[in-house]
């Protein structure tokens, strides 16, 4: 078997007098492997975790759990049950009944969709060109787009406005999408995935006759497809939850994305909370779906940065 470094034993020590020599007193000491955790900081980490899913997803489960209670049931008693005694889909049938619901998530998704595609295209030739292209301005591009991070959106939003009732496109879907269509933070996202890429592989790339676009297309966006959906979930977010862009350009009815309509259902019921709950949830279900048709690819471009080989 063999020896460790602990079990080695110590080299022997001869006595002043003459006598025998004697063995030196060995200290073992048993370290902790790293990364295994002691059963304390374990279950420490387990209540972090569970404080945590509690204060994030707490809220939702009782927005769910409200959605689905009749109205013969008390939701403002001061011990109010979390699972519902007699659950139903009542209240999602009053909300389409009381709005048009389904015209307003059309809309949503018009505007999502006109979002994500943008910012697939847009985000991810703008981060290419910055990561991979040597072109003149090139570190001045870059310092532009981490400036407007710093910028909040209500900064802008004014001057956003003036150049789309310019544009004639006030009070119209592509007039709500067209500020959403690129994002600085997807830019720059796009921009750090494709810096991973070593320099070697452009250089043999170049060598043999490739060109940009070719760059672009066999050899980069293969290795950024985490990155992209990360970039599509971020903007499908932004797009079906904005709330001020929409109010402010559109004034129609029949225009009014979901976010901005539910608001009429919550002034008309405002003394009914379960309708108000399940409204909610009607908003929260698309973004839900999302994710989970993208989460495979979500969590590989969160932890991306490798070159595939």
């Amino acid at each position: 078997m063999t020896q460790t470094i602990a079990d080695t034993p110590a080299p022997s020590v001869p006595e002043p007098d003459g006598r025998e020599p004697r063995t030196a007193p060995v200290r073992r000491r048993r370290r902790r492997a790293w990364g295994v955790m002691s059963r304390g900081e374990r279950i420490f980490r387990y209540v972090l975790l569970v404080v945590v899913l509690f204060i994030t997803v707490g809220p939702f489960l009782w927005q769910l759990s409200t959605s689905l209670k009749g109205s013969g049931e008390d939701i403002y008693t001061a011990s109010p049950s979390f699972i519902p005694a007699q659950p139903t889909l009542e209240n999602y049938a009053k909300v389409a009944d009381a709005i048009p619901v389904w015209l307003y998530i059309g809309n949503s998704l018009v505007v999502a969709a006109i979002d994500v595609i943008g910012n697939i295209v847009f985000a991810t030739l703008a981060g290419f060109a910055i990561a991979r292209l040597r072109w003149r301005g090139r570190k001045v591009v870059l310092g532009l787009f981490l400036a407007t991070l710093v910028l909040p959106g209500e900064a802008t939003i004014i001057s956003q406005f003036v150049t789309i009732k310019d544009l004639g496109l006030a009070d119209s879907l592509a007039g709500v999408a067209l500020p959403g269509m690129i994002a600085a933070l997807n830019v720059l996202l796009m921009y750090n995935a494709f810096r991973q890429l070593p320099e070697e592989i452009d250089q043999a790339a170049v060598m043999d006759g490739a060109n940009a676009w070719q760059r672009l297309r066999h050899i980069a966006l293969p290795v950024v497809q985490g990155t992209i959906a990360v970039v599509a979930i971020f903007a499908f977010i932004g797009a079906w939850d904005d709330f001020l862009w929409p109010l402010i350009v559109l004034q129609s009815p029949d225009n009014l994305t979901l976010t901005v309509g539910l608001q009429y259902l919550q002034g008309t019921f405002s003394n009914d909370q379960r309708l108000i709950a399940a409204g909610t949830m009607i908003a929260f279900i698309p973004i839900a779906i999302v994710f989970a048709v993208l989460q495979r690819f979500f969590f590989k471009g969160v932890e991306e940065g490798g070159v595939k080989g």
